[in-house]
């Protein structure tokens, strides 16, 4: 798949409220995961079991109430989208609406790095 295409897929799927289908047909093995800097506990995790962690978290901690993923950004073997998110805290019960831009690299069509950029609240 070219990039052009693995970013349209990954979009829909999102849109579609599927959050674990890109990561099962998109993503390499390999995949490094990064939040903002990497240097919270959980922002930097490497390869499936480590995004399987990170998700099983935000599962935990997340009831996410609606998302919507913009049109994908493309630059050769990059593209970028903007997430936002209405989302509750489930230990602190707050109600939050985020945004944040993830960015991503392909190789050998897949998904080898994706890395998300926002606002610590």
């Amino acid at each position: 798949m070219k990039t052009e295409e693995i970013a349209s897929q990954l979009v829909a799927w999102c849109n579609e409220g599927d959050f674990e289908k890109p990561y099962q047909e998109l993503y390499s093995p390999k995949i490094v995961s990064i939040e903002n800097d990497g240097k919270s506990e959980g922002g930097y995790v490497e390869g499936f079991e480590g995004i399987q962690k990170k998700g099983e978290w935000w599962s935990e901690n997340f009831e996410v109430h609606s998302s919507k993923v913009s049109a994908p950004i493309v630059a050769d073997n990059w593209f970028s989208v903007r997430f936002e998110m209405d989302t509750t805290h489930k230990p602190s019960g707050q109600r939050s609406t985020t945004s944040e831009i993830g960015v991503y690299q392909v190789k050998d069509g897949k998904i080898v790095k994706e890395q998300f950029f926002y606002d610590e609240k």
